[in-house]
């Protein structure tokens, strides 16, 4: 495993620019990557608002959707779940919907894109052999259409992107696909989404009555029916680049002239993948540049105005792996792909994609470093020790960055100076132990977290979701 509302077009939600996907409709709400899109700073003295217990394992970032908030998690046996929670709850919150198997056969380690009332996000991991890219309505939950990825090392582990009514995503050995967001496919015929809802009701209607109408004949045999019985709507594609070549796990990311920023890693093991980072053009797929990394790009490409960010890594979300661990982060020019700047540090690995906000570029690092670089030049602003290994990105909202460790500590730090806030722990203040590998979400002046004991100490010990504010 590695470890990732927009206007469409015409008849779906209006016009829209494949340069601005929109809040929520990219990793970590926004192309600088700040895990916040309302820039409203959290609680000045945090508490718990409320908690969720979980055996579910929660490895992507908590997202907001219409008022509420979206979890993916790896159960037992990796069975999948997805959830949206209402943001204002009481403990424990009760989903708005909940979707698992039979629907889902494979647990998801990405966050959704958010686009109006459509949800896309992908599944599966390093070890499964294929995945799919899954639309569903927002509101429901119910199942519009998937595009199904079959193959060795092929998984979608990393946030789509949403823009100008397209779907990108990385898809692993599958390199990038690009498909249409408001047009399926059936049976040789093209839908649009409004058209693909009305059908999948009817057929879950359908499926309703012949139910119970099994039941009132007293058959043993009748058995309620699930979404796996939905109709198999697939997205219309546009273009798919790298299969074979390239291995995506990490998120996409676009850029003013329809540059696509796509990471490609190199699979140490496997001996193949390609440690680089592509700028393609998003209209055609093409490749505008390249360039080498001297690590790989797990956490993805951040954009803010004509510079690009990218993190590096020698090592996974392995904490085998900690000891030796080695880093980069790594500036480039948008447009010529040039590199403007580059800091190395060789004390940990930068896994989390980097947060730009305020003139500077945050970014964690497995020494338990957060670190703050001006984007002009490249000097570090100041440093912040959590005294514990961080994977996740840092959020920053209102001044303020948020960090959050492997012991499941939230870090509050002065945007401007790198000075202490607060610090919350999880285990303490929500009543279990776990790490956090996803990053903190900030929306409305709360902060959303998730643990994963996936790994480490309290390796199948159960976990929380808190929503931390101010009472």
């Amino acid at each position: 495993m590695r470890l990732l509302t927009v206007l469409l077009l015409g008849t779906v939600c209006g016009p829209a620019h494949a340069t601005d996907p929109g809040p929520w409709a990219t990793y970590r709400g926004n192309p600088q990557r700040t895990g916040s899109t309302d820039d409203k700073p959290g609680p000045d003295k945090p508490a718990v608002l409320w908690v969720l217990k979980s055996q579910d394992h929660f490895v992507a970032a908590p997202v907001p959707v219409r008022g509420g908030v979206y979890l993916s998690g790896i159960g037992a046996f990796n069975r999948p779940s997805a959830s949206l929670f209402p943001f204002a709850a009481t403990s424990p919150p009760k989903p708005t919907w909940t979707k698992s198997a039979p629907y889902l056969k494979l647990a998801s380690v990405s966050s959704p894109a958010v686009a109006g009332d459509y949800l896309v996000f992908g599944d599966g991991m390093h070890q499964d052999s294929g995945g799919v890219l899954h639309c569903v309505s927002a509101s429901t939950g119910q199942p519009l259409w998937q595009l199904v990825l079959p193959g060795d090392l092929i998984h979608l582990e990393g946030t789509p992107v949403v823009a100008d009514g397209r779907v990108y995503t990385g898809g692993g050995a599958a390199g990038v696909v690009c498909v249409e967001l408001g047009t399926a496919t059936l049976d040789g015929k093209e839908y649009g989404l409004p058209a693909v809802a009305k059908l999948q009701a009817e057929r879950w209607k359908d499926l309703e009555a012949k139910y119970a109408e099994a039941k009132a004949k007293k058959d043993d045999f009748a058995i309620p029916p699930d979404e796996g019985q939905l109709l198999k709507f697939a997205p219309k594609r546009v273009w798919q680049q790298g299969a074979g070549k390239w291995h995506v796990d990490a998120p996409l990311n676009l850029g003013a002239g329809d540059r696509l920023l796509v990471p490609t890693a190199y699979l140490d093991k496997e001996k193949v993948g390609e440690r680089a980072l592509y700028a393609l053009n998003a209209k055609t797929g093409e490749t505008a540049w390249k360039r080498e990394l001297a690590y790989n790009p797990w956490g993805g490409a951040t954009v803010v105005g004509d510079v690009v960010v990218v993190p590096g890594s020698s090592v996974g979300y392995y904490l085998k792996e900690l000891k030796g661990a080695k880093g980069d982060v790594t500036a480039f020019d948008l447009k010529t792909g040039e590199v403007r700047w580059r800091k190395e540090i060789p004390t940990g690995g930068v896994l989390g994609c980097v947060a730009a906000a305020g003139g500077l570029g945050v970014c964690t690092a497995t020494d338990g470093k957060v670190r703050a670089f001006k984007l002009a030049d490249g000097e570090r602003a100041w440093l912040y020790d959590c005294k514990a290994p961080v994977f996740a990105p840092p959020a920053v909202s209102g001044g303020v960055v948020y960090a959050a460790d492997l012991l499941g500590t939230v870090h509050a730090i002065d945007l401007t100076t790198g000075a202490p806030k607060w610090t919350f722990s999880i285990p303490k203040e929500a009543g279990a132990p776990g790490m956090v590998y996803g990053g903190v979400t900030v929306h409305g002046g709360k902060l959303v977290a998730a643990t994963c004991n996936l790994d480490g100490p309290s390796a199948g010990k159960e976990t929380v979701v808190v929503c931390i504010g101010a009472k």
